[in-house]
């Protein structure tokens, strides 16, 4: 198994104003982080303005989607869109798409779109990623998958993938997942994978209570449990818990949950100079 470099990303949506929006672009990059990325939802800003915006605020922090709901747009509107930012960010952007995250059906009614059937959602996350790719700068594809058919097609085309698996999900579940994950291509090794960070606290009794909405569920369960999404302990603990994870599952690029970027800035310090090793 091949070790990737770590790569450390903000996951955040929502601001009060442009200059709120920018400051929080401006403090990710500040902190170290390599990449802002925006989910696609009704209740977050939209997309690819948001994300221009973040990238006319900064000089080196990459931007993306995390991730687009494929029956939102059409495959030629996601390519024109990417084309733009691509400009504008002076090739720092990255795509993620994926079939529709659940309930997302709602956003897509909403937007005067067709939902359709799996088979067909795959089919268009299929073909958005065609059309990124006949771009002049093409992007970084992220796939989110969790489906069979979602999970061969980000083996064959993504350059990173998520795993849409329940945030109650242990490393160990992850750990397989990402070994079934390899079986299915020959390139599927090459491919950097993906982890949402909830929530990083020094206890479980310091996650807050809106953590619940985000969830659904109790997180401080959840994280007793053993929940990968959530990080408990302080700094060290959890840079020797990422560095197991990149040994035993191949997760080297980690997303946080942007209320936590600060508290988490330490863990992406301690693991900067790490290096990937080569395994058989």
């Amino acid at each position: 198994m091949t070790e990737h470099a770590f790569r450390f990303g903000v996951i955040a949506g929502q601001a009060r104003s442009g200059a709120e929006w920018a400051a929080t672009a401006r403090r990710a990059e500040e902190l170290g982080y390599d990449i802002l990325l925006i989910p696609d939802t009704l209740f977050t800003l939209s997309p690819f303005a948001a994300l221009a915006a973040a990238a006319a605020a900064t000089s080196t922090l990459r931007v993306g989607t995390y991730v687009l709901n494929a029956p939102n747009r059409t495959p030629a509107h996601v390519a024109w869109e990417t084309r733009s930012l691509q400009t504008i960010s002076d090739g720092r952007f990255e795509l993620g798409v994926g079939g529709g995250r659940p309930n997302g059906h709602a956003d897509t009614a909403a937007l005067g779109g067709m939902w359709g059937t799996p088979a067909e959602r795959l089919r268009r996350t299929a073909d958005t990623i065609a059309a990124a790719r006949e771009l002049p700068t093409p992007p970084k594809v992220l796939v989110a998958a969790s489906k069979p058919g979602m999970m061969r097609l980000a083996a064959e085309q993504a350059d990173v993938v998520t795993f849409g698996l329940p945030p109650a999900t242990t490393p160990s579940e992850l750990f397989r997942t990402a070994e079934a994950f390899r079986g299915l291509s020959n390139r599927a090794d090459q491919v950097e994978l993906l982890l949402g960070v909830t929530a990083f606290a020094p206890s479980i009794f310091a996650l807050p209570d809106w953590l619940s909405r985000q969830v659904g569920g109790d997180p401080r369960e959840m994280a007793a449990s053993g929940a990968a999404a959530f990080l408990i302990g302080d700094a060290d603990h959890a840079a020797e818990e990422l560095l197991r994870r990149r040994s035993e599952g191949g997760f080297s690029y980690y997303a946080v949950n942007g209320l936590f970027m600060d508290d988490f800035a330490p863990v992406v310090q301690r693991l900067r100079e790490t290096k990937p090793l080569t395994t058989a």
